[in-house]
């Protein structure tokens, strides 16, 4: 591509404000837009800038000159100016860019600044594959007709049918790296193989759920070369579905939506703003990827994790759903996502979307999800709801967790710091525990069976195979040293939590074993 090909897109009308024929003749390697007075440090040779002029002032004499300064200094290949700012290319711009032989080309007040941007993305995508060797094994009537496809925005759907109907390669589909479906040319898809991840599509280093990939149903090595070039042609619709700027706006309303609950804010703005301006009850729900070593979380300095990849999981997870939803991360770094949808299909589509997820981190990395209750779309309520949201997310047994199944002190006590469960472990048992350590008998363990059962002496004594006398012993000696009565209620309820609290991992091991059968004549009270 070179600047005078700009002048040939009749359907954005741009025209030429000053340049000549040879400078016309510039080749270009990209594009940047900027409204910055000094972007040299940004640009890169060879590269179109676009600037709304947004930096230029009428009572700045020499700031037309500075701009057209650091443009020169980077090697720009030519200057694409809006008129919708202020009308017109001021004069003073025009002589800069002729000063320092800039092509300077007017973009009219009507044309969007995304329209530019996507039609030279194109151009140059199809200029650069043009030659490649696997694009090549695409007859250049078929890659022809595919580029006009591009050009007329068919879609990643239109122009896939049509490569399969022209070119004789098996059905395919495209999905994202993270799992979601983005076209195919036959329903249903068939499920992906172990390690069948597909030909790589446009760019693939944002983050791990960004990408696109491109699968054939049926494998052909036949058609390897041809499938190849296709997924090197359909690189412009990821490219731009990777920068798309409507994504990254969408995940920004969020972050604010999410940053006005932690006060009383009004949050009719922000809600609307995130397309959820009409719901009568949102689903909270967080996320959070932990990071490659034991304990280290997304957010953890170095662990070079970025904390708003959770948010992008997220957002492939949720839409799916096709229901309104707001995935973004807070000032904090914490991710979450409010979603109009009932608790339960929410927290069955995280859970069927994970391991997908999963599949795309590396390392020890692994990426967990709380789903809150629904609440009402007041600051409180979702407030409270995001709170056990993230309590979920912190005591889950497994990697999505939802407040709907935290129904036991069990779960309850599982989303609470480690540090305070075991601290309440030590408070409540340590005298315990100092005498199992220096004695045969455990009453930890004696303790544990009887309230397993409910109590009972008899069941107790059956079940650690001792005599009755010997379990009414060893209680009235854990009441002893503990200083609670296990005929109270509220005195059992606090020494189940503390069983419970056991750090891990002997939280997480298996009780010990019961001792084997004593004679009767053998059996006497436990010291």
């Amino acid at each position: 591509m070179i600047v005078g090909d700009l002048l040939h897109l009749d359907d954005l009308d741009i025209r030429l404000a000053w340049g000549t024929p040879d400078l016309l003749a510039r080749p270009v390697t990209g594009l940047s837009s900027t409204d910055l007075q000094d972007p040299a440090r940004y640009l890169q040779r060879g590269e179109l800038v676009l600037t709304g002029l947004v930096w230029w002032q009428p009572a700045d004499a020499s700031g037309a000159l500075r701009f057209a300064t650091a443009l020169r200094s980077a090697g720009v290949a030519a200057l694409l100016a809006g008129e919708g700012t202020h009308g017109s290319i001021p004069d003073s711009l025009a002589d800069a860019c002729r000063t320092h032989g800039i092509p300077l080309l007017a973009v009219p007040a009507g044309v969007g600044f995304r329209a530019v941007t996507d039609r030279v993305h194109l151009r140059l995508w199809g200029d650069l594959r043009a030659g490649a060797q696997d694009t090549a094994a695409i007859p250049e009537t078929v890659r022809r007709e595919l580029l006009d496809l591009l050009h007329a925005d068919a879609g990643a759907g239109g122009v896939l049918a049509h490569a399969v109907g022209r070119l004789g390669v098996p059905d395919c589909s495209i999905a994202t790296t993270g799992g979601r479906a983005v076209a195919a040319t036959a329903t249903p898809v068939p499920p992906a193989g172990r390690g069948d991840t597909g030909l790589p599509v446009g760019p693939q280093d944002g983050s791990p759920f960004d990408g696109w990939r491109l699968r054939p149903h049926l494998r052909s090595a036949a058609a390897d070369p041809v499938l190849q070039g296709l997924a090197e042609l359909l690189a412009p619709l990821a490219a731009r579905a990777h920068a798309d700027a409507g994504a990254g706006a969408r995940r920004r309303a969020a972050g604010r939506l999410l940053d006005s609950l932690a006060g009383e804010a009004w949050l009719a703005g922000p809600l609307a703003a995130c397309g959820l301006g009409g719901a009568e009850a949102l689903v909270a729900v967080t996320a959070r990827i932990d990071g490659g070593r034991a304990g280290e979380a997304a957010t953890a300095p170095g662990d070079g994790v970025p904390a708003a990849w959770a948010a992008y999981a997220l957002a492939e997870a949720l839409h799916p759903l096709d229901v309104p939803y707001a995935a973004g991360t807070d000032r904090g770094g914490r991710s979450a996502a409010l979603v109009a949808a009932p608790v339960e299909q929410v927290a069955e589509r995280l859970r069927r979307a994970r391991p997908a997820l999963q599949s795309r981190l590396t390392g020890r990395r692994t990426l967990r999800v709380g789903v809150g209750p629904a609440a009402p779309p007041a600051p409180a309520a979702l407030r409270a709801a995001l709170v056990q949201a993230r309590y979920v997310l912190e005591g889950a047994d497994g990697p999505v967790g939802s407040a709907a199944e935290l129904d036991s002190l069990d779960g309850l006590l599982r989303g609470i710091p480690p540090e305070v469960t075991a601290a309440f472990h030590a408070r409540l048992l340590a005298p315990l525990a100092a005498h199992d350590r220096e004695n045969a008998v455990s009453l930890l363990g004696t303790l544990a069976v009887f309230l397993d059962h409910d109590g009972s002496w008899a069941r107790t004594a059956e079940a650690l195979c001792i005599h009755v006398n010997t379990v009414h012993y060893r209680i009235r000696r854990i009441e002893e040293l503990t200083g609670r009565s296990l005929a109270r209620l509220r005195d059992r309820l606090d020494l189940r939590a503390a069983l419970l609290c056991a750090p891990q991992p002997a939280r997480s091991q298996a009780p010990a074993p019961t001792p084997a059968p004593t004679p009767a004549s053998a059996r006497a009270p436990a010291r």
